[in-house]
């Protein structure tokens, strides 16, 4: 009859649940983005489960959504951080709020990254929660819809295309170098002469540069203009200044290294 008592023990195993569950692989899941036009404020997350049928189950969803909402709200310094706030309108923290998802779910699940922007920005979710963006400008037309529509196109492209750098001047100096070398290397291995060697690298470099940067890539809709000139367009059409500050993107389990289930020797095993 002691019902704290067995509130804590209860939370015990919970906890003991958990962390066995927490050595499996997670790398399913969803990433998620989302913007505030009140606080301008943009957010995007990735958050991992073991099966990619969790995804889709609407307590997942709003466990994700409302991790979202705390980060907007309270600005957690990182994941860390995270875990220890308490969700809107609740005494649980976002831990325990976890830790109830993976009693119930049934699976490892876990907050693997989260990036917050203040400003303008404009957040797109491709296929479902595979892939997020999150792109920040600086801007007077914030508030215009066809702003919000450019900026998608922008977030489309990034998605799209993996986009690694915002313009020239962000790709390190070491990989420039290497680029060179290996272009320079492929020049003379065709035959050219080493004298001409470094002015056909110049150009190569050019083409790397147009394929990385987001600035310099062709625009996907009208491949006659860059997204450079896109952004000016819109801008001059509207009546005000764009400029993309920044952006991120996720892939739903990008870098982690995923079980390879043999079904077969599995099954073999269980009819022995």
């Amino acid at each position: 009859g002691n019902f704290e008592k067995a509130i804590e023990i209860l939370r015990e195993r919970g906890l003991a649940t958990a962390a066995k569950k927490a050595s499996r692989t997670a790398a399913e899941g969803m990433v998620y983005a989302d913007y505030c036009p009140e606080c301008k404020v943009g957010v995007v997350i990735e958050v991992n489960a073991e099966t990619d049928f969790v995804a889709k189950n609407d307590k997942f969803v709003a466990f994700v959504k409302e991790a979202t909402q705390v980060i907007m709200k309270q600005n957690p310094a990182d994941v860390e951080a995270l875990l220890t706030l308490k969700a809107t309108g609740s005494e649980q923290t976002i831990a325990e709020m976890l830790q109830e998802k993976v009693l119930t779910i049934g699976e490892n699940i876990q907050i693997r990254r989260f990036e917050r922007m203040e400003g303008a920005c404009v957040a797109y979710v491709h296929a479902g929660g595979k892939i997020g963006v999150l792109v920040n400008f600086d801007t007077d037309l914030a508030a215009k819809p066809e702003f919000v529509a450019y900026g998608k196109d922008v977030a489309m492209q990034i998605a799209a295309l993996n986009t690694p750098y915002l313009n020239e001047s962000e790709v390190p100096a070491e990989i420039i170098e290497h680029e060179k070398e290996v272009m320079r290397q492929q020049v003379i291995n065709e035959g050219k002469p080493e004298q001409i060697a470094d002015k056909i690298v110049m150009g190569k470099i050019g083409k790397f540069y147009k394929e990385n940067c987001l600035l310099d890539q062709e625009f996907v809709k009208d491949n006659k203009i860059n997204i450079k000139q896109y952004t000016q367009n819109t801008a001059k059409e509207l009546g005000g200044s764009i400029e993309i500050k920044k952006f991120v993107r996720f892939e739903k389990g990008e870098g982690i290294e995923k079980r390879q289930d043999d079904f077969a020797a599995e099954v073999a095993s269980m009819v022995k």
